[in-house]
């Protein structure tokens, strides 16, 4: 393991990928000829997310840990255009296609497991693993409440545009790293340094966060339970879901949200996938990493690595 770190450490580079409105920013660890793996952060937070955990997995591997759009230093959406699942489906193809991956894994946290369950079942056979971090890969909405997050969304995006002007707040950094401890409490304090570094940007006065502030607007795009398991039972990849304890199963513990959660995790275990909870909390892969390290590790090297007719991929 300290030898992969080691190794992956020295050969961090910076990513950039032309999109219509701009550019998907990221990093890559790994070397040319790896096996690639997309990493995809959380809500609000940037790919400095998976710092921790990167090197202490397979040095084999090609890790593409991207900026979603709107968030670290990646660009920001046009005007008039909402931030969703499946618009972020839409952004991996476009890295995919400008990395000319025909198959690759994805490793993704949080909001970025359901962007990565979604494009695995759009397009099962470019997905050949999958690890859910502290997610369940889908968000399911009851029917029966889906107008009212639909129009939460829209209202907010409409009020938003009626602003002649939107200021962001100045911080110190020091301020800035607080605010964001305030916000996320599950974040150690060394975290924060680590997701501030990418999501600061320097004005006159101090800092801003660079995130879109739209992020912040309801998913306009919602499915149902039923709709959920559809498009679950279309993936083909390998799938190795992670969960904290102290996370998501915490948070949807409510008999309304259970039913949905272990509807979503029976229907994984049917189909063979692994389900494995750990102790931690939401940030758990960036707070403490050697907790999961060893079953991503694994997960990689049994269902990705051992696969030696698999073609290379070169970036």
């Amino acid at each position: 393991m300290e030898a992969s770190g080691a190794q992956l450490d020295r050969e961090v580079s910076e990513l950039s990928v032309p999109v219509p409105w701009g550019e998907i920013r990221g990093k890559v660890w790994g070397p040319d000829q790896g096996r690639p793996v997309l990493c995809l952060h959380g809500w609000a937070d940037n790919c400095g997310s998976f710092n921790t955990l990167i090197p202490l997995l397979p040095k084999e591997c090609r890790y593409l840990a991207v900026d979603l759009a709107g968030h670290g230093r990646s660009s920001h959406r046009p005007p008039g255009v909402f931030y969703s699942v499946l618009e972020y489906v839409a952004d991996v193809l476009r890295v995919a296609g400008a990395l000319k991956l025909r198959t690759f894994s994805i490793i993704g946290h949080s909001m970025g497991a359901d962007i990565a369950g979604m494009f695995a079942a759009l397009y099962p056979e470019m997905v050949d693993a999958l690890v859910f971090l502290d997610s369940y890969g889908f968000l399911p909405t009851d029917p029966k409440e889906m107008y009212k997050v639909l129009r939460q969304g829209t209202d907010e995006m409409i009020q938003f545009e009626k602003k002649t002007e939107v200021k962001k707040r100045v911080y110190t950094h020091k301020e800035a790293v607080k605010r964001l401890l305030d916000a996320n409490p599950t974040l150690s304090e060394q975290s924060a340094h680590i997701l501030i570094e990418r999501g600061l940007v320097q004005v006159e006065g101090g800092f801003v966060f660079s995130r879109d502030l739209r992020v912040n607007f309801k998913n306009s795009h919602r499915f149902s339970l039923e709709q959920s398991l559809e498009m679950q039972s279309r993936i083909q990849a390998s799938v190795l879901v992670l969960l904290a304890q102290g996370g998501v199963q915490r948070r949807f513990s409510e008999p309304a949200q259970e039913k949905f959660t272990l509807a979503l995790l029976q229907n994984f275990r049917d189909r063979n996938h692994k389900v494995v909870t750990v102790p931690g909390d939401h940030h758990v892969h960036l707070n403490n990493p050697e907790v999961i390290a060893p079953f991503v590790t694994n997960m990689l090297q049994t269902k990705v690595l051992s696969l030696s007719t698999r073609p290379e991929h070169k970036l």
